[in-house]
């Protein structure tokens, strides 16, 4: 967002330069863990950015996945939150 032309000016001269700002990929600080839970349970799956609110996808297998009442997703400066309530055995 601070990509643009800025310039300086004294009244009677201008002068002019252009920034262009090469955006950083967004990687995995802190990678997601496997985990188990037994059924009913609620699960947490979280992973840490080097980004803050970068934009983040949650799927199982190619399902990408929507806050409902069973998934509830966050997102809070660097770490991303997936919670899987009541999981059931298909949800493995």
């Amino acid at each position: 967002e601070d990509t643009g032309e800025y310039s300086c000016d004294t009244g009677d001269q201008e002068s002019r330069a252009a920034l262009n700002v090469k955006a950083l990929p967004v990687l995995f600080q802190k990678q997601l863990k496997d985990e188990e839970a037994e059924e009913g349970a609620a699960v947490k799956f979280q992973c840490e950015l080097t980004k803050d609110n970068a934009a983040v996808e949650w799927r199982k297998g190619t399902m990408e996945l929507f806050p409902c009442a069973k998934y509830e997703i966050k997102l809070s400066g660097r770490t991303a939150e997936l919670v899987i309530h009541n999981v059931e055995p298909e949800d493995a």
